[in-house]
């Protein structure tokens, strides 16, 4: 195995998809002449050409609807936002004809397409450039939502989310596109709506996905030197969610802990805290923990952005609370 980057994999999983099947296209924004604006498509223009790997206007709604458009005659898009805060401009497309369109044409049309791009925040960008929106988009029926936390997975989900015959909203980082990992030679792809254990533990469950899997590997590598076994699971897919693997864990560690990158009202976490409690209530020993953003929009400000964004003390904090130690 060699390693590669994020946005070498990125850039991988799409070439390889492409030379089987003339069908898949990539547009968006820089990503042709440009190689991207994270340069996750590197190379791309000079071994498919303008038909193929396409540069739009600064134009979300329009290059979305066009996607849709050619998804539903035969194509196989793959569109690429500079950010999903971009994505807004073309969220009508998105909830409105990709997700709806298999049903409301009685089956007679699919819509393969895979939106892509960095999701939440990327540092001192901003409150309209660090929106953490999984789960907007996972609260529409009809799409997947596929949010990678490393490298390996990255290629197996979205070579998997390329071949799927739904639409599927893949969520990357601009803070993991130069995180390097060593990839596997041969093919491989990995299942959607699946979750990875990464680590195995006892005392307590720790559930998060994203860029933010790295605070919660930390934490658990931390608290084990305390003496706690925490186990780590990455949900890899926010929907559809791997709702089994939490509630086994669940039921062998009785205690769960949720961190997100998000804000808390309607979070992820809080459709696990609901199923959890429902399908596992007497097993569990503590109320479950869970750790948001603030309720409140990014700050621009170095300084609060820190006290804005999840702590590792704050997990471990949170872990010891489940535990009931101080």
């Amino acid at each position: 195995m060699a390693e590669h980057t994020f946005r070498e994999v990125i850039a991988q999983a799409m070439s390889e998809e492409m030379r089987k099947d003339e069908s898949i296209f990539l547009m968006g924004e820089e990503v042709a002449e440009y190689n991207g604006a994270y340069k996750a498509s590197k190379g791309m223009l000079d071994e498919f050409g303008a038909k193929r790997v396409i540069d739009t206007p600064i134009a979300e709604l329009g290059f979305t609807g066009i996607a849709v458009g050619a998804a539903m005659n035969g194509n196989r898009p793959i569109v690429e936002y500079m950010t999903f805060n971009f994505a807004l401009v073309g969220i009508d497309q998105i909830i409105n004809n990709a997700a709806k369109i298999r049903q409301m044409s009685g089956g007679q049309w699919n819509c393969p397409i895979v939106f892509r791009g960095p999701t939440a925040s990327a540092g001192q960008l901003g409150a309209t450039h660090s929106q953490a929106f999984e789960n907007w988009f996972a609260n529409v029926p009809g799409l997947k939502v596929v949010v990678p936390s490393n490298a390996y997975d990255a290629k197996g989900l979205l070579k998997t989310a390329i071949q799927d015959n739904d639409p599927i909203i893949f969520m990357e980082s601009e803070q993991m596109y130069g995180d390097k990992m060593e990839i596997p030679e041969e093919e491989y792809y990995l299942p959607i709506g699946k979750a990875d254990i990464k680590r195995e533990g006892t005392d307590v469950t720790l559930v998060s996905f994203g860029k933010i899997m790295k605070l919660a590997i930390q934490a658990a590598e931390d608290m084990a030197k305390e003496g706690i076994s925490v186990e780590v699971i990455d949900l890899r897919t926010i929907r559809p969610l791997d709702f089994d693997t939490v509630i086994a864990s669940v039921k062998k560690t009785n205690r769960l802990v949720i961190l997100e990158e998000a804000w808390p009202f309607g979070s992820i976490s809080s459709e696990i805290t609901y199923m959890v409690q429902q399908k596992a209530f007497d097993y569990l020993d503590a109320p479950i923990k869970r750790i948001t953003t603030p309720d409140a929009p990014a700050p621009y400000s170095a300084a609060l952005f820190a006290e804005w964004f999840p702590k590792l003390e704050k997990v471990k904090e949170e872990i010891k609370k489940a535990m009931y130690v101080k």
